[in-house]
């Protein structure tokens, strides 16, 4: 199944919940025999739940997870993380405009942008790379005005309560 258009989606804001929205749109849309590939920005350091519900659900869902093992800070990214988001980016942009797959996810690419690890411009070149029967998400906190302005729809996640605050580290199977 194709779609008929395509749209760009936005998942930001400081709550939990923009790579599981993503995940979500990602069934669905493999329930539907859609093609839909995941790159996770800055997520290198460990496999995560996702990473084997892929493994089930190949060929439909294909997930590439690039980054370092260790967190990047924002201000000052070290010249691995520039480069593996530099890759990532150039991945971006084969796989997106590739026609391969129906559904394309940039899991946390708005916080590659934020941590100056990618330009907004190299953001905004791939949304207008876009091919019209493509679905784009582009995921993570702190989005930038000029990437929201170009997409369709945004979604802000807005945290309220966490019990991450209260000590609770992530959960295998919940957080990762």
């Amino acid at each position: 199944m194709k779609l008929e258009k395509g749209f760009t989606q936005v998942y930001t804001g400081n709550g939990k919940g923009k790579t599981t929205a993503a995940l979500g749109l990602a069934l669905r849309a493999v329930g539907r025999e859609m093609r839909v590939c995941m790159i996770q920005f800055l997520k290198g350091g460990g496999q995560y739940g996702e990473h084997l519900a892929a493994e089930k659900l190949a060929p439909y869902l294909t997930i590439f997870q690039t980054g370092s093992n260790h967190w990047c800070r924002k201000g000052n990214p070290g010249p691995e993380d520039v480069r593996l988001a530099r890759e990532a980016l150039t991945m971006a942009e084969k796989i997106l405009t590739q026609g391969r797959y129906d559904l394309v996810i940039l899991d946390e690419i708005n916080i590659a942008v934020h941590y100056n690890l990618v330009s907004v411009d190299d953001v905004l070149h791939l949304i207008e790379q876009k091919p019209c029967q493509v679905e784009l998400v582009l995921t993570g906190r702190n989005a930038d005005e000029r990437i929201i302005a170009a997409a369709d729809l945004v979604t802000e996640m807005r945290e309220i309560k966490h019990y991450y605050k209260a000590g609770v580290a992530a959960r295998i199977g919940i957080e990762k």
